[in-house]
């Protein structure tokens, strides 16, 4: 069963990344469609995968972590403009019936991610 899921982890104050908003985008033929808006929930998940089979295609996506909001409402990062704001995750899907978990793992100055399981 095919699926995309993520989570935050906030990786400075050893916590999930709770409340961040996350935009969804299926890119191909030069165009950037918007499939989804999602926010992390108290564990810095999404409450359902993101795509789900059926919704998942072969192709290329892109996640985007609105990160600088979220710190803010930490009060982390409080000059403005903050060093990290929107945060793009680019990544192709070439088998649809795998899990793509694609987590973000945050700080004020820098972030990671990977493919997990």
């Amino acid at each position: 069963m095919g699926k995309l899921t993520t989570h935050v982890l906030d990786t400075a104050q050893g916590c999930p990344g709770e409340g961040m908003k996350i935009e969804v985008y299926r890119l191909g033929g030069g165009l950037r469609q918007l499939l989804k808006i999602v926010k992390t929930n108290d564990d810095g998940r999404c409450d359902a995968p993101i795509l789900e089979e059926g919704e998942l295609v072969t192709g290329e996506y892109e996640l985007l972590f609105y990160a600088g909001a979220y710190l803010k409402r930490q009060g982390i990062e409080g000059q403005e403009p903050s060093f990290l704001n929107i945060i793009p995750l680019r990544f192709g899907v070439n088998d649809t019936t795998q899990h793509y978990h694609v987590p973000l793992l945050l700080s004020p100055y820098a972030y990671s991610t990977y493919r997990g399981s």
